[in-house]
């Protein structure tokens, strides 16, 4: 990966750059795919890349697709791209550079458990289509001055963010379907905590944010999610946080005193998901006592909190920590907060409506980074989101008191 694309600098460099970080960031983006979408065929050649349904995953070659899909139809089909969040989600699209496309690979119309019966094309034209899209999205691209207008780059911005994502989503898909992936450039921590992130988990230090007016969300120059917008000051008191992710050496202690088997240390909700097929602690949890946990749930993280006389951080003391205390290490696990995915106040939905508004109410938020997140997404203020009981992720946690 380029030397512009390490931490926190390649996420703002994207949002807030000129056109050729978002160039880099197409490409960057477009490596990772190829290189995940060899891994996959090697292991499921066998099966012409086909999975067994699964409402937690798409079929890997629909994913390639779609990822062509959506480049195309945000860019270069797009004829109001210029308009950026001013665009009409339904404007008029020139035709796809593959007939049938639009009714394959719309996300938003293309049922999920449809996907698995689709005659879709194979392999080869796949990635043709795949190389076809990009050409035309780097072409267009191009063709924008020198300082184009935040407006102009959006969709660019965009697409590139969405591949990110969706390189990360095959990243933890594989285990469970068998597939070996190449080594993953880790997310790394914003420079000016870059000390920090030496200090082992096992002893990670707490660190004490003094009570302050905090101002939540994105609010800067360039690219945000729809989600990230509508920044507000918040009162935060005084608060003492985990420097970095909990470890396994701290929660395996709960796991040995009985922690799964005490309906005491679990809400109501959770004690319902342990209980179906006498769920267990994660496997090989034991591998790395120094590791920061993952592949625990909201639900998990909460029980151990409540264990430790901990709680899980809001999402804005999080964000506050991140941004305002040194020696705040993230970026090796997703984080689970103790807030709802709702939209910030005077919330407006950006033109690829089914990315925010669809989710609000049913999710958690999950503040950070992990080793599969790309470089391009790793910044303090971006929002992930995911149901509660989700432990296929590379999620952990931290505590707060």
């Amino acid at each position: 990966m380029d030397a512009a694309f390490h931490g926190y600098s390649a996420a703002q460099a994207l949002r807030s750059g000129a056109s050729e970080p978002v160039r880099l960031a197409l490409l960057a983006a477009r490596s990772r795919t190829l290189a995940l979408a060899d891994a996959y065929a090697d292991a499921l050649a066998a099966a012409n890349m086909r999975v067994p349904y699964d409402p937690l995953w798409n079929p890997p070659l629909w994913e390639l697709g779609h990822i062509g899909w959506f480049q195309e139809h945000w860019t270069g089909r797009n004829r109001e791209r210029s308009r950026g969040v001013r665009c009409g989600p339904d404007g008029p699209r020139a035709a796809s550079l593959m007939a049938q496309a639009d009714s394959w690979y719309d996300s938003g119309r293309v049922a999920h458990p449809s996907r698995w019966e689709l005659p879709l094309p194979g392999a080869a034209d796949t990635r043709a289509y795949l190389a076809d899209t990009l050409t035309q999205t780097l072409g267009l691209l191009a063709r924008l001055p020198q300082d184009a207008s935040d407006d102009e780059l959006y969709f660019f911005r965009l697409v590139a963010l969405h591949e990110a994502m969706h390189g990360e989503a095959a990243t933890y898909m594989a285990p469970a379907l068998g597939v070996g992936l190449p080594a993953a450039a880790p997310a790394q921590i914003p420079a000016t905590d870059r000390a920090a992130a030496t200090v082992p988990v096992r002893s990670a230090p707490v660190l004490t944010v003094p009570a302050q007016v905090f101002r939540l969300g994105y609010d800067g120059p360039g690219f945000a999610f729809d989600n990230e917008l509508g920044a507000h000051e918040v009162a935060i008191a005084a608060f003492e946080i985990d420097a970095a992710p909990v470890s396994w050496s701290h929660f395996l202690p709960f796991v040995a005193g009985g922690g799964y088997q005490q309906a005491r240390w679990w809400g109501d909700e959770g004690w319902a998901w342990l209980q179906q097929a006498r769920r267990q602690p994660p496997e090989g949890c034991a591998a790395d006592p120094g590791a920061a946990a993952v592949h625990l749930n909201a639900f998990e993280a909460q029980a151990w909190c409540r264990w430790a006389g901990r709680r899980l951080p809001t999402e804005a003391q999080w964000e506050c920590a991140a941004v305002t205390a040194p020696g705040f290490a993230w970026g090796r696990v997703w984080e689970w907060t103790d807030t709802p995915f709702q939209p910030y106040p005077g919330f407006a939905p950006h033109p690829y409506l089914d990315y925010s508004a669809p989710w609000f109410g049913t999710r958690r938020v999950l503040r950070g980074a992990c080793h599969a997140t790309s470089p391009l997404l790793a910044h303090p203020r971006y929002r992930n989101f995911f149901e509660p009981h989700r432990r296929d992720i590379f999620a952990g946690f931290r505590s707060c008191a």
